[in-house]
């Protein structure tokens, strides 16, 4: 099976602080993710002064501001993300963020060849087109999106050039945290029926059980925010896990992974040396005199460790004892 890809999404966890960004960066190495993710953006150039927050934004930092505001508080620059991109070689862990408009992508290109593209570009025409002609790969987060949509979406990113296998399509819900009911995890296997792709799933909801259950279903890709402290001030702290807790899902997503297996049905090289103690062998019910006919009155099956296998009861049945053999003998 093909290794799950881990990512750990930093996001604007960071909370415009290049020293946070780098810790985010140490935690998300040390709990063995694939890749550590952000976000990367020009806040002119990604919205309005005018626009307005997501309600969970509001919630989540505990007063009301205009989304420009709070995304001008958290920006990054891009001298910042490089400095990142060489702290994670350093750290032995891919640097990747997901770029919000145009000029960023083009940025972030000379930085990284996998494009995680967020769901609120998922009806976005030309960014589609403009990250086609960057990546190398592309993983295509679908929130908010119906069937409809994300095939336009895939569409464009095809006809701009990319191939199928090199897009992943994510299913996410777009809820900060998504409650259990709304994950709906079997559509993630209607989009790799549907169109083809590989398929992973994003994960917004408290825990680590979704995730895990969405590599079981066939994700090869997990995505799922992390921070330092979920007490911290910020939009995505809430809805994140802490580092003890990312680590323990990509223990148990590896586990799952390994458990997967290839889908063969045989034994495995234990369970051939457990079956000849645990399986059971013919052997005499009663004292069975030579010449005597085999029948289900005089034989039995029990556990001997070696003899004729239980599977061979009806060859045997309606023989004629060979020899005399003793109660518990094996035939």
């Amino acid at each position: 099976m093909k290794k799950v890809f881990i990512i750990a999404e930093a996001g604007v966890n960071h909370n415009g602080s290049l020293e946070l960004a780098k810790r985010l960066v140490d935690t998300a190495a040390d709990a063995g993710a694939d890749a550590v993710k952000f976000q990367t953006w020009k806040t002119e150039l990604l919205m309005t002064r005018q626009a307005r927050q997501a309600d969970y934004q509001a919630e989540n930092i505990g007063r009301e501001e205009t989304q420009f505001a709070m995304a001008r508080r958290l920006e990054l620059s891009y001298d910042d993300f490089t400095t990142l991109k060489a702290y994670c070689d350093e750290k032995k862990i891919m640097f990747l963020s997901t770029p919000d408009e145009e000029e960023s992508a083009t940025f972030l290109a000379s930085l990284q060849r996998i494009f995680k593209i967020g769901s609120g570009e998922l009806d976005n025409i030309p960014f589609l087109r403009h990250v086609a002609a960057l990546a190398d790969r592309v993983i295509l987060s679908t929130g908010m999106g119906t069937l409809a949509e994300v095939e336009t979406a895939l569409e464009t990113l095809l006809g701009a050039g990319m191939r199928r296998e090199e897009i992943t399509l994510l299913h996410v819900t777009t809820d900060y945290p998504t409650p259990y009911a709304d994950v709906n995890l079997k559509a993630m296997q209607t989009l790799a029926c549907a169109f083809k792709t590989e398929v992973g799933y994003s994960d917004h909801t408290m825990g680590i059980e979704i995730p895990v259950a969405a590599v079981a279903m066939g994700a090869t890709v997990i995505e799922k925010h992390f921070t330092l402290d979920r007490a911290m001030e910020g939009p995505d702290h809430k809805a994140s896990l802490e580092p003890d807790e990312l680590a323990a899902m990509v223990r148990a997503v590896r586990h799952v992974e390994s458990a997967l297996g290839d889908g063969i049905k045989r034994p495995t090289a234990k369970e051939l040396d457990n079956r000849k103690v645990v399986r059971k062998s013919i052997v005499a019910k009663r004292d069975i005199a030579e010449g005597e006919r085999l029948s289900p009155e005089n034989l039995t099956v029990k556990r001997t460790g070696h003899g004729i296998p239980a599977s061979r009861w009806d060859d045997i049945v309606g023989l004629r004892a060979a020899k005399a053999y003793r109660k518990d003998e094996t035939i």
